[in-house]
């Protein structure tokens, strides 16, 4: 594929969700920026340059910096001046808010963050000329037995989302791509890196349970393609850094993994007590939210456009999936088992890294 240089400056939203913190430290540091990063805080320094800048919402002050700005979903004149100020050459919007009960709970805050402020970018990344890259979900697919194509979903498949969430997400990409039709959509299943005050995130929220021996229930019923956020942040540059083709692409990892088994991973490679992890089918968890069923998409079409394993398995290491429902009370419980596993200090390198 033909290569191209990256615009700047990039502007990030969304740094108050996984994809966006780290899509934004990734950038950050690609151009030299420092940070203090400990997997739940940011202290983000501009290297002068000025050729990265973030969006956080006001509320979430624990991403900060001199290229960090806070601006609410709602400000949309403010998102503007910015545009006008900073002639931005590159947009990566990973707005958003994924928080699914809080989303059943208010419709129009749901579609304020996850629809509003997406196409508030959109529109000005379309007046000021950016390159434009948008995260979408996995999410606007429901899993509905009934209706399931009976394979991993495809690009093609009809949406039909069950929550607000996947609702308000699925028309952004619609209007979004009336407004700006060179965009390209990433649909990230779940990021596996860390979120701002270490609790948002897959990992960091099982960890945050976990850690003070408090339960995680987690469903043996809902699946996904997890990805590490490294490579969702590579994919990221690699788009913006080739003549990458327009347009929607899932873009998970290869492994089918349940949100049981993730909670078994983490469980397992933390040395967490195994007691604390509660499995159960996602009928269980009642009306509200509701709960997406077997996601698991085809990410084939994005394959077949970047380098050779760029996007990776989770986890990488084969050792570390799930082979049954009590898995985790043996792996890494006896001597026989790998000596790295036990720690959050391994959390961070097979799962975060990888």
């Amino acid at each position: 594929m033909k290569e191209k240089t990256l615009r700047t400056p990039i502007l990030v939203l969304g740094l108050n969700g996984v994809p966006g913190y780290s899509l934004f430290r990734y950038f950050n540091r690609l151009f030299g920026g420092t940070d203090t990063f400990d997997g739940s805080s940011a202290q983000i320094y501009s290297n002068g340059n000025r050729e990265v800048y973030g969006i956080r919402p006001n509320a979430r002050p624990c991403v900060f910096g001199d290229n960090v700005f806070a601006i609410d979903a709602e400000e949309t004149e403010k998102l503007g001046e910015l545009f006008k100020e900073y002639e931005f050459g590159t947009v990566i919007d990973a707005s958003g808010n994924c928080a699914l009960r809080a989303c059943e709970c208010d419709e129009e805050l749901c579609r304020l963050l996850n629809y509003s402020q997406g196409v508030d970018a959109a529109k000005f990344a379309a007046q000021y000329g950016c390159e434009l890259i948008r995260i979408s979900t996995d999410m606007v697919f429901s899993g509905d037995e009934k209706r399931h194509p009976g394979r991993p979903y495809v690009e093609t498949d009809p949406k039909d989302p069950i929550h607000n969430y996947g609702k308000h997400q699925s028309e952004a990409e619609d209007e979004i791509q009336k407004i700006k039709p060179d965009t390209v959509f990433l649909r990230i299943p779940l990021p596996m890196d860390y979120a701002p005050g270490g609790c948002a995130g897959a990992i960091d929220w099982i960890s945050y349970r976990f850690r003070p021996g408090r339960p995680a229930t987690l469903y043996v019923d809902e699946f996904r393609n997890p990805i590490y956020g490294i490579d969702m942040c590579r994919v990221c540059e690699y788009i913006l850094t080739h003549e990458f083709p327009a347009g929607i692409y899932n873009c998970g990892g290869p492994r089918k993994v349940s949100l049981y088994n993730v909670g078994q991973i983490v469980n397992a490679v933390g040395g967490f007590p195994s007691e604390l992890l509660i499995g159960t089918p996602r009928i269980e968890a009642g009306p509200l939210p509701p709960r997406v069923g077997d996601i698991s998409t085809n990410s084939q079409k994005i394959y077949d456009l970047l380098p050779a394993g760029m996007i990776r398995p989770w986890p990488t290491r084969d050792d570390l999936m799930p082979t049954d429902f009590d898995w985790h009370k043996r792996f890494g419980r006896n001597s026989g088992n790998p000596a790295e596993m036990g720690s959050e200090e391994a959390i961070y390198k097979w799962l975060v890294l990888g």
